[in-house]
């Protein structure tokens, strides 16, 4: 709806302001502002501020706008799913789910070294993560390519690219450990392309300074110190180790701190703590296979080169898990200092381990001969074993942290951290398996991979162990699937009786009433997400671990392991290795299928880019090579439009927010300043504030900070739906002179049947299309009316006026 539509307001006098704010999946300017013609007023390509052309010089003649404020959209979708290249982020999934979990830390009071090994626990499970794609692009090159497939006569006689490579030609290449070294470029080449992917949105994204310095943080409106001291116990002082000032001042809220939205030196240390990691994974395989060699034939001075070398490769281990235990988050400022010397040298330090690993693997051996798998290849049991024990780790730190400050709306009872975790270690599991199952079917033409004697090529038993229990889990994901669509379908019988009293309906309308009550039902299925995580991450954790368990005792895939046993259980073990095989293989496909869909189709991109909204809204504390978080760039840039053009104007603002809108504009009025905050108004509509961010991330947007948010602006009001899958209620109550911050559910269609003012029949809109609701119009006029008059007069020069209208015609856009 226009805001044109609205009836001028004698008390709401003065300059108004509507900053508008859309959700996930991107929207233009034109159809934020429901206007063909819109002007790009400051901002660039990637996000922006936009006013309809009519509106460029409003401050200039405020008298057109009485009674009604100037709409104003900041369009921020090509933060997340803009150009093509973006699509290549779906292979980051698994770093950006380990992401997600350092957020979704339980609330807590105190514990202050709970808090710390919570977070450097998750830094851990996501270091493996590195480790284990390292491993995984190692396993394909080093040990299938290289190893196994140009050892091999038969293999090589159907591939004339590895011609060169093999030992019946008697080349220089011919040597294992020479093969080794070359294929070594393939992992290499993978690991910088991570340091660079992330170097770069590192100094598009973490280096968008927030408005905490002019003025100056701590400063209020009237020239006072204003207080900022954190919570305690919060992240940002548990990390550092620092305890919070007991002066009894108003604490700020996690998301308010100055330093929250600027992470340039946590990210810069973890990017070169896990560049290093990546290297030095593999130096660590180049130098076990040609160690393993030299000790069996008593190599001299080449086996105590290996010695020192893997004594070196151990050290600087340590020093990367020293580097990613240490130091988290710092929030209480905005630290703008970066360790160079530790950013630099440590990835420098490993590249040059990794130069002489390979010097080292390619010396001269005549009598080595490659023969089965490569030589110590037990970097995928050893990565295993650590996520799973990790893992437990941090669910009995996460319940002892929930334990002390327990609420009923908080997923999982606080233990969503670490499944979402046991999702990203399992999701990487299914992602690198694949790449190897793909690969080594493809080498080994019609045999299966690892099993039989006909096979040539096969990757590590491990990964053919967690293959085989993907059916399984698959199986019994199938219950809680079925359960659900049940009480969806009991839910919706339930509910039609309910949807006719509503809409007063003494003759319905029985397929009108199932459609009303069906999306209600489904819309509800989003409490239960909860549920389903909980059932999908425990089996994970007992499936992974019975794999574990099975490869190891074993030493066979589960096909070989169970032959002589029952006839039942092995076609059992036969059949879920087949079909995990071929699983893991069809999920890394779809993943590179989607992920070329996504580059060549713009839609495409905009699908994934509404996963990336979602999962990227929070900075990388975790994993410096997961997507870069938007919201770094999105706050800064809501922060400073508010603060200049208040301080500018001296009007009233209302900051109103769509979806995941809503949740950037909550933190961008967290990140101002008091007197600021009182200006702003806040509209929020299919908010998922409270029902995926208060239940997901208890410590930033619980209960507790989302009520201080309602005191501390000036007024907030919330509209949602009980068809919106998505948004919901903030839950925020009645508080003396403020009113309860929600109103609804709005009715949803606007009309059961066809009527005079409704001659068509109404759609269900669910998650879109509030400003459709007159409850839009008359709430937003309701939050101007309640917000102080203008306290400087909007006038400007002319001049002034000019360099705005000039400014805003270089934007201006044809639609």
């Amino acid at each position: 709806m226009s805001p044109e539509t609205l009836d001028p307001d004698p008390r709401s006098d003065g300059a108004a302001l509507e900053l508008l704010v859309h959700g996930v999946g991107g929207a233009t300017p034109q159809k934020v502002l429901d206007d063909p013609r819109t002007v790009r007023i400051t901002g660039d390509e990637t996000a922006a501020v936009y006013r309809r052309a009519d509106d460029v010089d409003a401050e200039a003649h405020p008298e057109r706008y009485q009674g009604r404020p100037v709409p104003e959209a900041y369009c921020w979708s090509n933060l997340t799913s803009g150009n093509g290249s973006r699509a290549l982020w779906l292979l980051l999934l698994p770093f950006m789910v380990v992401n997600l979990a350092h957020w979704m830390r339980p609330a807590t009071k105190g514990l202050g070294r709970s808090q710390r090994l919570y977070g450097v626990l998750v830094r851990l499970v996501a270091l493996t993560l590195t480790v284990l794609l390292t491993a995984a692009a190692c396993e394909v090159a080093l040990d299938l390519t290289a190893w196994q497939c140009a050892g091999s006569a038969r293999c090589v006689a159907d591939r004339s690219w590895l011609g060169f490579l093999s030992p019946e030609r008697h080349g220089w290449w011919s040597q294992p450990g020479r093969r080794l070294a070359l294929a070594a470029v393939v992992p290499t080449a993978l690991v910088v392309l991570l340091w660079y992917l992330s170097n770069r949105t590192w100094s598009a994204y973490e280096a968008q300074r927030p408005p905490t310095d002019e003025p100056p943080a701590g400063t209020s409106h009237a020239g006072k110190p204003e207080a900022t001291h954190e919570a305690p116990g919060t992240e940002g002082a548990a990390d550092e180790g620092r305890a919070a000032s007991d002066d009894p001042v108003t604490v700020r809220p996690a998301l308010g701190r100055p330093g929250f939205w600027y992470g340039r030196r946590l990210v810069a240390r973890l990017r070169a703590a896990h560049t290093a990691a990546g290297f030095l994974t593999i130096a660590a395989a180049l130098t076990a296979a040609a160690t393993d060699h030299d000790r069996s034939t008593d190599g001299g001075p080449l086996g105590l080169l290996g010695l020192l070398l893997q004594a070196t490769l151990a050290g600087c281990a340590a020093v990367v898990l020293w580097v990613v235990c240490s130091r988290g988050r710092s929030e209480r400022k905005r630290d703008g200092s970066l360790d160079q010397l530790l950013i630099s040298a440590l990835p420098a330090t490993a590249l040059g381990a990794l130069a002489v690993a390979v010097v080292y693997a390619a010396w001269s051996r005549p009598g080595w001969v490659s023969t089965g798998g490569l030589p110590g290849n037990l970097s995928f049991l050893v990565l295993a074993l650590a996520q799973i024990a990790l893992i437990v780790v941090l669910v009995v730190t996460a319940h002892v942290l929930h334990r002390r400050a327990p609420h009923p709306r908080i997923a999982m009872r606080g233990l969503g951290g670490p499944a979402v975790a046991m999702l990203a270690c399992a999701l990487g599991g299914v992602m690198t398996g694949g790449v190897a199952q793909r690969v080594a079917d493809w080498l080994d033409g019609d045999a299966t991979p690892g099993a039989g004697e006909g096979a040539i090529v096969g990757p590590p038993v491990l990964l053919s162990w967690q293959a085989s229990v993907i059916p399984v889990l698959l199986v019994l994901l199938l219950i809680p699937v079925a359960v659900l669509g049940f009480r969806t379908l009991r839910a919706a019988r339930r509910l039609a009786p309910l949807v006719e009293r509503e809409y007063g309906k003494e003759t319905p309308d029985p397929l009108r009433t199932r459609q009303v009550a069906g999306a209600r039902a489904r819309a509800a299925l989003t409490d239960y997400a909860p549920r389903l995580v909980g059932v999908v991450s425990g089996a994970s954790l007992l499936l992974g671990a019975g794999a574990v368990a099975g490869s190891w005792l074993s030493g066979q895939v589960p096909g070989v392991a169970a032959e002589g046993t029952d006839s039942f259980v092995e076609s059992v073990a036969d059949t879920a290795q087949s079909i995990g095989s071929w699983l893991v293989g069809l999920g890394f496909l779809l993943f590179v299928t989607w992920g070329r869909r996504a580059y060549r189709d713009a839609s495409a991109r905009r699908t994934i880019g509404i996963l990336w909204d979602v999962g990227t809204f929070w900075p990388r504390a975790a994993h410096p090579f997961a997507p870069p978080c938007y919201a770094e760039r999105a706050v800064p840039d809501l922060t400073w439009r508010i603060v200049s053009w208040t301080g500018r104007t001296g009007g009233r603002l209302v900051l109103s927010g769509h979806s995941q809108g809503s949740v950037l504009a909550a933190a961008a009025v967290w990140q101002l300043r008091t007197a600021t905050r009182h200006r702003v108004a806040l509209l929020t509509y299919g908010s998922p504030l409270e029902r995926l961010y208060g239940r997901w991330f208890p410590a930033y947007f619980g209960a507790e900070q989302l009520g201080q948010l309602s005191k501390e602006v000036h007024c907030w009001r919330n509209l949602w739906r009980s068809t919106d899958p998505i948004g919901g209620p903030v839950r925020v109550p009645e508080d003396g002179d403020r009113p309860e911050v929600d109103r609804g559910p709005l009715k949803d269609p606007l009309a059961y049947s066809r009527t005079v003012l409704h001659p068509l029949p109404e759609p269900i809109l669910g998650h879109s299309d509030y400003q459709a609701d007159p409850v839009f119009a008359e709430e937003r006029a309701a939050l101007l009316d309640r917000l102080p008059p203008a306290a400087v007069p909007a006038q400007r020069t002319e001049k002034e006026a000019q360099g705005q209208r000039a400014q805003g015609s270089s934007g201006r856009s044809s639609a």
